[in-house]
Order: structure tokens, then sequence, then C-alpha cells
């Protein structure tokens, strides 16, 4: 009889299938944040600057946290260090490990996904873009895990990571297609217009690949401070090159804007809180490629859930069960394989 093992046996089993949980938790998140964003934005009129509002919003809660809590300021305190830390120091154990400056720019990842989606969901569509960028995710992943940018270390490419790849991307293409979507129009939208399809699309395959390296860049600052260090530098910066890109969108636009009032719509930030900490804890125990599977597949379920519950569109679709189905089949090959 064939048995089966963990991909990075040197993990923890426990800990393995609560970073598989995480994952799930993650995407769900990430949907109704992107439910609760996607209103905002089009109540403003620009997915930018709602998104700068949601990075804002939870940039505002963990600035209220390091007021009270000893634990985040100790955590950025061990961030600092690290960062100062020279290589004689990390080597004798005396000094924690090492990290670079560049280690503290995921967040500028997170806006630079929100600035695409606000650049060329408009002329590209909400399919091409999502295929794109998950495309961009996939591929990347399996080079940050291959290369051990991650803090789970190095992982091989193999055929069966390879595979289950491929089924996530065809479950997301499946369910883009069936699925109508709404893009925002806004000033983000008219910097491109007129751009050929062929550059447009590069954006958001970038943009995916961006994702993969800040899960992996907030691992390592939060296997050195803490999930919530992460977190904080990752809206930190991502607040900072937001704010910037709207500013620069509003001088060629105008600056008029109604805030609806609806409380609900500013929790967006407060949600990604929880699932970026969430992440910087599960990507150490379950890898890069695992994170962004599992992450996609609770988004696509969490999405066919509010299609049922809280319906905006066209209501739940035949393919976008299908596709549902098989990101979670993509999950089970990658997360268990026959052992040599």
């Amino acid at each position: 009889m064939g048995s089966t093992r963990l991909p990075g046996s040197q993990t923890d089993p426990r800990r393995y299938w609560a970073g598989l949980g995480l994952g799930l938790s993650i995407g769900a998140g990430v949907a109704v944040q992107a439910r609760v964003n996607g209103e905002l934005g089009e109540r403003l009129g620009d997915g930018v600057a709602a998104a700068a509002i949601s990075f804002g919003s939870g940039l505002a809660v963990l600035l209220l946290l390091l007021s009270v809590s000893p634990n985040l300021r100790a955590g950025l305190g061990k961030v600092r260090a690290a960062l100062s830390a020279d290589r004689a120091s990390v080597d004798s154990g005396r000094a924690e490990p090492r990290l670079h400056w560049w280690h503290l720019l995921g967040g500028l990842c997170g806006a630079f996904f929100v600035a695409s989606q606000g650049l060329t969901v408009v002329m590209l569509g909400v399919t091409v873009f999502t295929v794109a960028a998950v495309s961009g995710q996939l591929v990347s992943s399996l080079v940050v895990d291959r290369l051990g940018l991650g803090p789970a270390g190095r992982t091989p490419v193999t055929v069966w990571r390879l595979v289950a790849a491929i089924l996530a991307l065809a479950a997301v293409t499946l369910t883009a297609a069936g699925r109508a979507g709404h893009a925002v129009a806004g000033p983000a939208s008219d910097l491109l217009r007129g751009t050929p399809t062929a550059i447009l699309i590069i954006l958001p395959a970038l943009a995916g690949i961006g994702l993969a390296w800040q899960q992996a860049v907030n691992g390592r600052v939060g296997a050195v401070g803490g999930p919530l260090s992460a977190t904080f530098t990752n809206f930190a910066v991502g607040t900072v090159a937001l704010l910037l890109a709207e500013a620069l969108l509003r001088s060629r636009s105008g600056w008029s804007m109604r805030f609806p009032s609806e409380p609900w719509l500013y929790l967006g930030g407060s949600i990604g809180v929880v699932f970026i900490a969430a992440a910087v804890l599960a990507v150490r125990w379950i890898g890069v490629l695992l994170l962004g599977l599992t992450s996609v597949a609770g988004q696509l379920f969490m999405s066919l859930l509010l299609d049922l519950i809280v319906p905006t569109g066209p209501g739940l679709s035949v393919t976008a069960v299908l596709g549902c189905t098989l990101t979670f089949i993509a999950v089970a090959v990658a997360a268990v394989r026959p052992a040599k």
C-alpha cells in the first residue's frame, strides 16, 4: 500500500494542517473584504480611493494596538534590531535572523495589486484581470518556494505541485469566465486608456507575481517580530503608496468626493489586518504555493456563499461551483502526495 507524507516533512503536522485551515480562512476573508471594498469603490466612483481608505483604516487599528500592546512594540524593536544586525552576530546566535530593508516592502505589492486593478479592469474585464493575476501568483509561488525566499525554506518544484497549479489556474479561469463581474470606472481607468491589451495584461500578471513575493517577505518579518509586526509594516508601506497614487490621480481629475455614511463600508481594513496576520503564520507552516492555493479555494468558496446569501449580480452559476470544486482538488493534489 502506498503511504502519504506532508510536503516539507520538517513541519509539525498539526501546524501544517492548521496552516491549510488558515489559508482557507484567509481566502474567505479576502472575498468578504473584496465585496466591502468593491461596494465602497462603487459608491466613491474610485477603486484606488477605496483601497487607500481600507489600508488607512487598517493602519489606524494597528496604531491603536501599538499604543496598548507591549508585545507589538517589542516585536517592532526586534525587526529594527534585525535590520541592523551584522552577519557575524546572527551566525553566532547573538542576534535575530538578519533582515534586509526590502523585506519591509511587502505592502507595496498589495498597493500595486489594487492600483493595477483600478488601472486595467475596466479595459481588460474582470475575467482577464483575474486569470492574469492568478497566473502570475501561481508561477511566482513555485519560484519563491524553490528559491527558499519564504520562512518555510526551499521546496522543490515537483510534478504534483505543477499539476496543482495548473488545476487551480483552470478552476479560476472557469469560474471567472462564468461570472459577469463588475468594474468600477474612475480616474485610474482613464490613465492608460488606449494602451494595447497585450501591454495592459502585463500589469495584473506582475501584480500576481508580487502577491507571492509579499507573502514570502511578510513571513520573513513575522518570523523575527511576530505576525502583528509584519502586518504593521505591510499596512504602513501600503497606505503611504496608495495615498501617493491617489494624490497623483486626483491632481489630474479633481478632489471632489462624496463619502457614504454606512459604517460597514469601512470595515475592509480591519478584515485585512486579520487575514494578513494569519498569512504571516500560515506561510511559515505550508509555504507560499500552498498558501496561494488554499486562499484561492477559500475565496471562491466564500464568493459562492455570498452569491447565495447577499447576491449582487446574476447569482450562483454552474461554472462557479465547478471551478470551486476543481480548486479544492488542486489543494488536495498539492497538500498530500505519494511518498517515495
